[in-house]
């Protein structure tokens, strides 16, 4: 059973990867431009990251300072009981200097940690955009390619076709032409000899008619 679905895992994945490939033959930009998409998410989560790692170094910054602060007044209050005799106040003071400045100690290495953390993340920051910039870039350019192949496989195709027949559109607008002057040549000469025909049947008639009378 268990390798019954393993195939069936393999199959789906092939079939993706099939639909994917066949999808970016047809489409090479609109992958390259979901790719552009999907790279700019995750710079925006490094960048969160950054930003996240900023406040933490901050935070670790403002712990340490008063860890440092309670270590000094818990140091001058152990000496101001010592110094009165209060041995239980001194003890109290002591043990609370001690555990503030384990305390500080424990932050500034927190700290010194978080610094070098932001600064590898700031810098895997910088590249990322970086190369998405330059992704950008390259994308401006495949597409000024795509652009000239397909003006070319356009002209190409023009050139096939008339190649056997140069200037063939030409010709065509010319005998359009020929037929129409002269299929209206045809009907004002057939308009023009009616009323010739006419005006000479009706100037003989009266010349009859003269001649009769």
């Amino acid at each position: 059973m268990a390798n019954l679905f393993t195939r069936l895992k393999d199959s789906i994945s092939s079939d993706l990867h099939e639909v994917l490939d066949h999808k970016e033959q047809k489409n090479p930009i609109a992958m390259l431009n979901q790719y552009l998409r999907e790279s700019e998410k995750e710079t925006e989560k490094v960048r969160k990251l950054v930003e996240r790692q900023y406040r933490l170094k901050d935070e670790f910054s403002r712990e340490y300072q008063r860890a440092q602060d309670m270590a000094e007044k818990r140091k001058r209050q152990a000496d101001i009981a010592k110094r009165a005799g209060e041995d239980s106040m001194y003890e109290f003071a002591y043990q609370e200097q001690q555990e503030y400045e384990a305390r500080a100690e424990r932050l500034q290495a927190s700290r010194r940690d978080a610094i070098e953390q932001l600064e590898t993340l700031e810098r895997k920051y910088e590249e990322m955009k970086h190369k998405l910039k330059d992704m950008h870039l390259k994308r401006m350019e495949v597409m000024g390619r795509e652009n000239i192949a397909r003006a070319h496989h356009r002209m190409n195709q023009v050139i096939e076709d008339t190649a056997d027949k140069p200037y063939s559109r030409f010709q065509e607008i010319d005998r359009y032409i020929e037929d129409l002057e002269y299929k209206v040549n045809s009907a004002y000469y057939r308009n023009t000899f009616d009323s010739k025909i006419a005006k000479l049947e009706k100037e003989s008639k009266e010349q009859e008619d003269v001649t009769v009378n």
